[in-house]
C-alpha cells in the first residue's frame, strides 16, 4: 500500500512526498506535473500513449490536462517520489509567460535529464519537508527554486509571451465549452458523461470525438478532474467525515469514494487529510 510522508498545499499548489507501491489510474490536473524521484526503485508513467521512464537521472514532466498514469512494475521495491502539481497563476508571479504551464506544449517532452541543481533542490525539498513538515514557507522558497530550475531546464521558456494577452488558447467547441463549464459549476452529485452528452445534443459517440478534440482526454477523464480537485480541497479544509463527503460527491458507498480517492491520489482521503495537516 502506497504511503504519503508528507503533502504541502498553498497558493503555489500541492506538493507531496510519495512512497510508492501501487499504480495509480489515468488521470489529469489542471496544474502543471513534475514527478521526480528522491530514493527507491527506478519506476515509470505513462504520459499520453508514451512509456515515460523516473529514475534519479529522468524527471517525469506532465502538460496541464494531459492524461496520465503511474504503472507500478510488480516485484520492484518502493519508490519515493516528490510529485509536484504546481498552479499556473503562482508561476506567472514569476514571468506572466509562466501561465502557459496550465497549458499544452509547456514542456518540450515528458522527460528530461534531471542536472545537479535540480536533483540537489528535489532532495532539499524532501528532506526540509520530512524534518520539518509545519515550515510552509521554507518550503516555498525552495520549490521556487526548483521550479524555475525545471521551468528554464525542459521548457521553451524564452519564446512564451510576455503578456498573456500573447497566448493562445487550445481551439475548443462550443458546445463543449458549455459542457465543461457546467460540469465545474455543478453542485451536490455529479451527472454522468451520458447525461451531458445528451445535454449538449450529441449521440455518445460524437460526443466523445468532438471532447477529446478539442480538449486532448476524454470527457470522462476531464470529469473525475473536476470532482478529485472538489474532493481534495474538502479533504483539506473541511472536517466533513469521509460518509459525508462520499454522499456529496455522488457515490453510492464511502468504500467506493476512497477507492477513486486512492486511485487518484495514491492514498485514501484520511490519510491525506492527516498528512496534509502537518504542513497547518
Amino acid at each position: 500500500m502506497s504511503t504519503a510522508l508528507r503533502i504541502a498545499h498553498g497558493a503555489f499548489g500541492r506538493v507531496a512526498l510519495l512512497d510508492m507501491d501501487r499504480s495509480l489510474v489515468r488521470h489529469a490536473h489542471h496544474h502543471c506535473h513534475v514527478l521526480l524521484k528522491v530514493e527507491g526503485a527506478d519506476t515509470q508513467f505513462v504520459v499520453g500513449d508514451r512509456i515515460t521512464p523516473l529514475t534519479d537521472k529522468a524527471a517525469v514532466l506532465v502538460d496541464g490536462w494531459k492524461p496520465h498514469a503511474y504503472v507500478h512494475i510488480p516485484d520492484r521495491p518502493r519508490t519515493l517520489i516528490l510529485a509536484l502539481y504546481i498552479e499556473p497563476q503562482w508561476l506567472k508571479e514569476f514571468r506572466p509567460g509562466w501561465a502557459a504551464s496550465g497549458a499544452p506544449g509547456f514542456f518540450e517532452q515528458p522527460s528530461g535529464e534531471v542536472s545537479p541543481r535540480i536533483r540537489k533542490l528535489s532532495l532539499g525539498l524532501a528532506a526540509e519537508m520530512m524534518a520539518h513538515p509545519e515550515y510552509l514557507r521554507a518550503h516555498e522558497q525552495t520549490l521556487s527554486d526548483l521550479m524555475v530550475a525545471v521551468i528554464e531546464r525542459f521548457t521553451p521558456w524564452r519564446s512564451f509571451p510576455s503578456s498573456i494577452r500573447g497566448m493562445n488558447a487550445m481551439t475548443c467547441d462550443w458546445r463543449i465549452r458549455r459542457v465543461t463549464e457546467a460540469m465545474k459549476g455543478q453542485q451536490g452529485a455529479f451527472a454522468t458523461v451520458e447525461q451531458f452528452a445528451k445535454g449538449a445534443g450529441l449521440s455518445r459517440a460524437q460526443f466523445f470525438r468532438l471532447f477529446e478534440e478539442s480538449l486532448g482526454l476524454s470527457p470522462k477523464v476531464y470529469l473525475n478532474v473536476v470532482r478529485m480537485e472538489r474532493a481534495l480541497d474538502a479533504v483539506i479544509h473541511q472536517d466533513a467525515p469521509v460518509s459525508e463527503l462520499s454522499a456529496r460527491f455522488g457515490f453510492s458507498e464511502p468504500a467506493h469514494f476512497t477507492r477513486f480517492f486512492r486511485d487518484h491520489a495514491g492514498v485514501g482521503p484520511r490519510e491525506f487529510r492527516h498528512v496534509s495537516r502537518l504542513a497547518g
